[in-house]
């Protein structure tokens, strides 16, 4: 088979090779048109006249072509996960189509098509008669002049809008203009259809046409393209078809709606009610169809005689394949898949328009491939699917992972519950619905997003470090009434207590410790000292927003909540996006670099190039010296007994995280290694019962995260293997040091309200001698010292006194004031002894307090 493009010589062949292209187009329209003259009344030169002046060049463009969005699958190579089209196609190179199926569609069609010039004269004169006389519309068209039909079609088609009313009327003229229609109308057209073929002859090889012809026609409904039919009706690929296979593929061409073999209830249903070409009657149009084919084939000597009855005797028997497009397809990918298409059909990087966009998806041929890795991804699904029931009785339960790599914000993974499904029928209630749980609104998300809890006391604790406090100062973290705040420079007044979780009555402690723990009312003293719309912007800059991507403000999500009311921005209640949660996070184990959040690495364009993917921005937002001290911080929870400890793989990979309860019916988790990071959330999706009402599993759902969140994390980390984060930056983890008030002589009681006052924790040391009665005698250490730090007292046990100060009086003034403090064992050295001589000093010196029984030396001058 010729496989070089042919020239004008070539394509026309023959005697008609030596003659001129005009020359040719006289003899063309003489052949057709002179024995119908007389019925046109359209002169010779009339004719040859219209046939000069029809455009000679067919503007080949690429055919509709189904988009595939692709992700990295478990051997790490792309893997498809979901197509969207208009026109199922997928193209296939020339040696990717079984020669079977060549000689079927040649046999059938165009049995000289390897010889023709583009253009059967013989059956263009008898079409012609027959079209004039209005007997026949058969266009006796061959190969190539059906390839330029197709080309025509596929034109049209794309100048349909597919979101018009009337988008299937539109289609279908598309198909009923490229006809060849009777009388004189069908005459120019197929001289127009023959002008056509005789270029593309010209400009393309015979194997590049043929190929070209089965990739382009229709096979019946949206099944375009050979490959595409091979897989929808045999579920096979073309290079695999068997010889009846081919012919009944090849049969339909003529009338592919007719001769389809997927509507098993029967095509058409005569007068009697009885429907043909189904099931019932064994696809018998299409069978005599095929059988053509094969009788074609066999007197072409294309197959044996053998091969023929055998596959006359089989009957038509499809294995379909059904079609699948959109993010249905994806299966349990679906909702990242959603996230995409959102992404596609809202990014300029794919079309101006949004209409522009959406045709591009389902037209483009684009190849996109995304960030998904089914390493993580599968692991996320398994444990979001074997955890969180996709539906329970008295709950609309929901629950979603997502991971994403903290350097550069690509989504490697997210799962959830639910079955997706994006019809109308689609049941929450039974666990099915097209929402992306870990996604905003703008991304396929709910309008307002979920609860985060205390999983948003990062803002406070980023603000905190931002504003120069240290992580291990101490503050009076106990549970009272916590006033006033400043909000954007204004000073409010709280009148509310809130508990901490358990109902703790709280403790002084440093920074580190309330972020451990998760303490409610240590975050209230920090924000405090605070400006409550400055913990808000920290979160905006790091890419947190509502769910329907408003700003955050101080007063919560709702009317309900007042606008002066702190609670809501230093504790968590605010309803946002897990992914938002999650980058977050990942800007604290990235040095202090946000990342936006990214789905697309990379566009490939139908003819191989390259596109730019949407725009995607990194950008430094916290000081390394913050994101470091903050992530030694949030290690705290990982670790040790802190909150999120049970969320640890314990695998040896450093994890920063944060855990978060709204209301008894939100949780949500945030953990991190240096490499990835990943946030769950577990939940009541319209806000409306406790969690913990409910178990499963054996798991009460509150619980449900740290299990959730521990097997993504694994998953990311084998994959992703991480560093340890950095040391904490020295001035924002050193100790603060504070006057440590002098309680020396104070009662217990009252030094140790003095001392706590202060937030110094206070300890009772043994009883020393000192005076009678309930007084502080020592204190260590005086002075200055770390806050929050201990200061042991030292009570009296009342067998000490105080030595009095008996400097400058007299041996006998002396002793009358040492016996009177209670002292008895008194001697004088021999200093003492002249008269006149003053005490000069005593041991144990004066003011010391010391045993009643202890011996005091005089000393005189």
């Amino acid at each position: 088979m010729p496989q070089k493009n042919r020239t004008v010589k070539g394509a026309l062949g023959g005697v008609l090779g030596l003659v001129g292209l005009s020359a040719v187009a006289g003899l063309l329209v003489t052949a057709s048109v002179t024995p119908v003259l007389a019925m046109t009344g359209i002169a010779g030169s009339q004719a040859l006249t219209i046939f000069e002046d029809l455009p000679e060049n067919l503007q080949v463009d690429a055919p509709m072509q189904q988009s595939t969005i692709y992700a990295t699958g478990l051997d790490g190579a792309p893997v498809a996960l979901a197509s969207f089209y208009e026109q199922k196609r997928i193209p296939v190179a020339y040696d990717q189509i079984a020669p079977v199926m060549y000689d079927a569609i040649l046999s059938s069609e165009d049995k000289n098509f390897y010889t023709h010039g583009g253009i059967n004269l013989g059956a263009t004169v008898k079409a012609a008669v027959g079209n004039l006389a209005r007997t026949t519309d058969r266009g006796a068209s061959t190969i190539t002049q059906q390839y330029v039909k197709n080309v025509q079609v596929q034109e049209c088609e794309q100048n349909v809008d597919p979101a018009a009313d009337d988008y299937s009327t539109q289609i279908e003229q598309c198909f009923l203009d490229a006809a060849v229609a009777k009388g004189s109308e069908g005459i120019e057209r197929k001289l127009q259809e023959m002008r056509y073929a005789l270029k593309i002859e010209k400009d393309y090889s015979k194997n590049e046409i043929l190929l070209g012809y089965l990739n382009i026609a229709n096979f019946g409904g949206t099944i375009y393209g050979i490959e595409a039919a091979a897989n929808r009706y045999f579920s096979t690929s073309a290079a695999n078809l068997s010889l009846a296979q081919a012919a009944t593929i090849a049969g339909m061409v003529q009338e592919p709606n007719r001769f389809r073999i997927d509507r098993p209830g029967g095509i058409w249903t005569d007068d009697d009610g009885v429907a043909h070409n189904g099931d019932a009657d064994g696809y018998q149009d299409t069978k005599d169809r095929r059988d053509y084919v094969l009788d074609r084939m066999l007197a072409d000597k294309k197959i044996t005689q053998a091969a023929h009855d055998e596959a006359v005797a089989t009957p038509v028997t499809p294995v379909l394949s059904e079609p699948q497009q959109g993010c249905a397809a994806a299966g349990d990918n679906a909702y990242f898949c959603q996230y995409v298409k959102a992404v596609i059909e809202n990014d300029e990087a794919f079309g101006a328009t949004e209409e522009e966009r959406r045709i591009n998806l389902r037209r483009g041929g684009m190849e996109i491939y995304t960030s998904l890795d089914l390493r993580v991804q599968q692991t996320a699904i398994d444990a979001v699917k074997a955890q969180v029931p996709q539906a329970m009785p008295g709950i609309l339960v929901g629950g979603t992972g997502v991971s994403v790599e903290a350097a550069t914000g690509r989504v490697l993974a997210m799962a959830q519950n639910t079955v997706f499904n994006e019809t109308t029928e689609a049941n929450l209630a039974a666990g099915e619905t097209s929402q992306v749980f870990a996604a905003d609104k703008a991304h396929g998300g709910s309008t307002y997003g979920f609860e985060t809890g205390s999983t948003y006391k990062l803002f406070t604790l980023l603000s905190w470090l931002e504003s120069g406090h240290s992580v291990n100062q101490v503050l009076d973290g106990r549970l009272k009434t916590f006033s006033p705040f400043t909000q954007c420079g204004d000073r409010i007044t709280n009148t509310s207590k809130i508990n901490n979780f358990g109902n703790s009555g709280g403790s002084v402690g440093n920074v580190r410790q309330f972020t451990a723990q998760s303490l409610n009312t240590g975050f209230l003293a920090m924000a405090q000292q605070l400006d409550l719309c400055d913990i808000n912007k920290v979160a905006k800059k790091l890419g947190v927003h509502y769910g329907n991507g408003d700003d955050i403000t101080v007063g919560g999500t709702n009317a309900n909540t007042a606008a002066n009311d702190p609670f809501p921005t230093v504790l968590g209640s605010k309803s946002v996006a897990p992914l938002q949660m999650a980058g977050a996070y990942a800007t604290v184990a990235n040095n202090g670099i946000y990342c936006e959040p990214r789905v697309i690495d990379r566009v490939v364009a139908e003819d191989g190039s390259e596109m730019t993917p949407p725009a995607q921005k990194c950008s430094q937002q916290l000081t390394p010296e913050v994101a470091a001290t903050a992530a030694y911080a949030l290690r705290g929870v990982m670790e040790g007994n802190g909150t999120g400890r049970r969320a640890n793989p314990n695998d040896g990979t450093q994890l920063i995280g944060k855990t978060g309860t709204a209301e008894k019916e939100h949780t949500m988790l945030v953990e991190s290694s240096t490499r990835v990071t990943t946030a769950v959330w577990v939940g009541n999706i319209d806000g409306r019962m406790p969690l913990n009402n409910f178990s499963a599993n054996g798991v009460r759902l509150g619980d449900i995260r740290y299990g959730l969140a521990r097997e993504i994390q694994r998953a990311a980390d084998e994959v992703y293997p991480a560093e340890a984060f950095p040391r904490p930056d020295d001035r924002l983890s050193r100790q603060i040091l504070a006057d440590v008030p002098d309680v020396v002589g104070m009662t217990v009681d009252a030094a140790t309200q003095a001392l706590e006052a202060k937030n110094f924790q206070v300890a009772v040391g043994p009883a020393v001698d000192g005076p009678a009665g309930d007084v502080v005698v020592a204190q260590d250490p005086s002075g200055q010292a770390p806050t929050g730090g201990t200061i042991t007292i030292s009570p009296s046990n009342g067998q000490g006194a105080t030595v009095p100060d008996i400097t400058g009086q007299s041996k006998t003034e002396a002793g009358r004031a040492l016996l009177a403090a209670g002292f008895s064992s008194v001697s004088f050295d021999g200093s003492c002894n002249p008269n006149g001589a003053k005490v000069a000093s005593t041991d144990p010196a004066a003011n010391t307090a010391t045993n009643k029984s202890a011996s005091i030396t005089v000393t005189c001058q």
